[in-house]
């Protein structure tokens, strides 16, 4: 993979991009209390899981065909390209995900949150390997707020969850040691997404497709001996569902479509800004609808992502060679 070509990350969010991340930041933050409201106990994961990649790989083939990509696919479309753009990433992330499963039983909620927070410093460090993005002293400074606030936000959360008689080496080795690896996966994986959409010039909506073709095929194989595989087997795919159901799954397909435009437009840092952000939606949310106040750590919170989001906006990195110029 060739880093020759130096690529610049905007230096300030056009107004489809700001739209892009006010729509992401509101779903996101949504999500949770959607799915608690919408999902039953009896649902399945693997079937709402599944459901929602086929969801958004129509969504994003409709969107492709709006936008006259798909006609060209059957002629551009190559099986190399294709593994090199999204088939990596996908399995990347396939990889972080179980990774991500085996930590969070061997960690309480509050050290988990933590420790994964530390994916926006992964994110940063492989956009300059890999895209050569610089970030100038005030947007470290900015990212350093960001993940103060997501730190806060997680001790906020998790502060009534405490682990309970749990070996330090399990800990270490099942718990600490994989999230923080899945942390530098789901880095590695957000920046390949960036160059592939812009070095490689790969649709955000054909690496939606590709990358939830791939994700369903690994499901799909670790369904033969899961026990989400044998639930399906015994009481049908659509058990649990209701109408309701298919409220998160569309919301959720929606989301992984905003995510890959996001990445695309404004790159993975940016998208690590609208992720904390929509924590401070589901607080507001679960105060608006459950009565539930948001914490002190909370309101702490929300002037740091505030102005780590004003900072990284107005200080963006400037060459020096041409600020001479």
């Amino acid at each position: 993979m060739s880093t020759a070509n130096v690529v610049k990350g905007p230096s300030k969010m056009g107004p489809k991009v700001l739209f892009y991340s006010i729509l992401l930041t509101l779903q996101y933050g949504a999500q949770p209390l959607i799915s608690k409201r919408c999902i039953g106990k009896e649902v399945i994961v693997t079937s709402s899981v599944l459901t929602c990649e086929i969801v958004k790989v129509i969504c994003a083939l409709i969107l492709m065909a709006r936008d006259g990509s798909l006609k060209g696919l059957a002629k551009d479309w190559t099986l190399m390209g294709s593994l090199t753009a999204s088939g990596l990433p996908a399995a990347i992330y396939a990889l972080q995900n179980s990774l991500l499963q085996i930590s969070y039983r061997s960690l309480d909620s509050l050290t988990f949150s933590i420790l994964n927070q530390t994916k926006i410093f992964f994110t940063a460090f492989f956009t300059f390997i890999i895209l050569r993005q610089k970030q100038s002293v005030q947007q470290i400074g900015a990212l350093c707020l960001l993940i103060m606030a997501a730190v806060l936000l997680s001790v906020g959360e998790g502060s009534n969850k405490s682990s309970s008689g749990v070996n330090t080496e399990q800990v270490l080795f099942y718990g600490i040691i994989p999230v923080l690896v899945a942390s530098v996966l789901s880095g590695l994986a957000s920046s390949l997404c960036q160059w592939a959409s812009q070095v490689k010039k790969h649709s955000s909506y054909l690496m939606t497709v590709e990358m939830s073709i791939v994700g369903s095929l690994c499901l799909l194989v670790s369904t033969l001996k899961s026990p989400d595989g044998e639930a399906i087997k015994r009481h049908g795919f659509f058990h649990g569902w209701t109408a309701l159901t298919m409220v998160p799954v569309v919301s959720n397909a929606l989301g992984g479509i905003l995510v890959g435009l996001v990445t695309s437009h404004a790159g993975g840092v940016r998208k690590g800004f609208v992720i904390v952000s929509a924590l401070l939606v589901t607080a507001l949310l679960q105060f608006a609808f459950e009565g539930k106040p948001p914490s002190l750590y909370c309101l702490v919170s929300l002037p740091l992502v505030i102005s780590s989001i004003s900072l990284y906006q107005k200080y963006p990195y400037m060459d020096k060679k041409k600020k001479k110029v």
